[in-house]
């Protein structure tokens, strides 16, 4: 045959042989494979975040034993400058009042602001404890006394 010349064969493409018999696939193994990778890729994910949170929590761990015992410390020194300075006003009364009147102008002082914290503590602490009661225990005569001064 020319190049130019039209075919005029009538031979039609066959048809690929499909065999009736074998029922088709309900799903595309293309998805399948992509599930398979979306199921390693969360493993790969969970895994990888497991590590992170595992050293975060030993860097936070480190982090809070450091600053324990910085507080441990800061509270040391502090003490130690409390007594510091109760033994210069002892010292620096002395010559005023005797060593022992000294010492107890010191103690009761001390002893003063003990017992005016404690005060201020104790009448926070029902505040606390009557903001957490019932609306029926509220209702103490506590509340009268309170009103009454306001």
């Amino acid at each position: 045959m020319l190049d130019n010349e039209p075919d005029t064969s009538t031979e039609e493409p066959t048809p690929s042989p499909v065999d009736e018999d074998v029922p088709s696939p309900h799903y595309d193994e293309s998805i399948t494979e992509e599930v398979g990778a979306l199921l390693e890729d969360a493993q790969l994910y969970a895994t990888a975040e497991l590590a992170f949170q595992k050293t975060r929590a030993k860097l936070v761990g480190r982090n809070v034993g450091i600053a324990a015992g910085a507080i441990v410390v800061a509270i040391l020194l502090l003490h130690i400058a409390l007594i510091a300075l109760a033994v210069g006003f002892v010292i620096a009364l002395a010559p005023l009042v005797t060593i022992w009147g000294a010492i107890a102008l010191v103690v009761g002082g001390l002893l003063l602001g003990v017992v005016l914290l404690g005060s201020i503590a104790m009448k926070r602490g029902q505040v606390i404890g009557e903001m957490f009661a019932t609306e029926k225990s509220a209702e103490t005569p506590s509340d009268a006394s309170d009103e009454a001064e306001t």
